[in-house]
């Protein structure tokens, strides 16, 4: 499992309509404030406050196709070259990181090929390195080169 320890939020939070808006630095609009989106944002800070990924390099929440379907991956973070380099599936603290939401990131993997691949649920966070043809689970996030 990964250690993760959030920074101190420093988000901008309104309501409207009796929903509570979270604004995503990243894609720069007021998002739904789910629990999944409250990881998701968490997680995000995580990566560019603490481990000083560029936030340029990070996207949220695009549209891939597997096969026929349309699908939507949470986090992903390109390499220097804008290649994808590592794939985040974010859950509700509620959801249990099981073999489920592992295969939904290996399926995901196909479409966006990254070398990481990495599962949160803001408790408990896990990861994994392709080498080869296989995973190697990893102990830390990697950190940007």
């Amino acid at each position: 499992m990964i250690n993760v320890k959030y920074p101190h939020p420093k988000f901008r939070i309104k309501k409207v309509e009796n929903k509570e808006l979270i604004f995503d630095s990243v894609r720069k609009s007021w998002i739904e404030l789910t629990d999944e989106e409250w990881v998701r944002q968490n997680f995000i800070q995580y990566l560019v406050q603490v481990m000083n990924y560029p936030i340029l390099k990070i996207a949220v929440e695009k549209e891939i196709k597997l096969g026929e379907l349309k699908k939507r991956f949470d986090i992903l973070v390109y390499d220097k070259n804008h290649k994808p380099w590592m794939l985040i599936e974010c859950k509700a603290p509620t959801i249990n990181l099981d073999e489920n939401v592992l295969q939904q990131i290996l399926r995901y993997n196909i479409s966006v090929p990254a070398i990481f691949l990495i599962i949160t649920n803001g408790d408990s966070c896990y990861g994994w390195e392709k080498l080869e043809n296989s995973l190697q689970e990893i102990s830390n996030l990697p950190e940007w080169k």
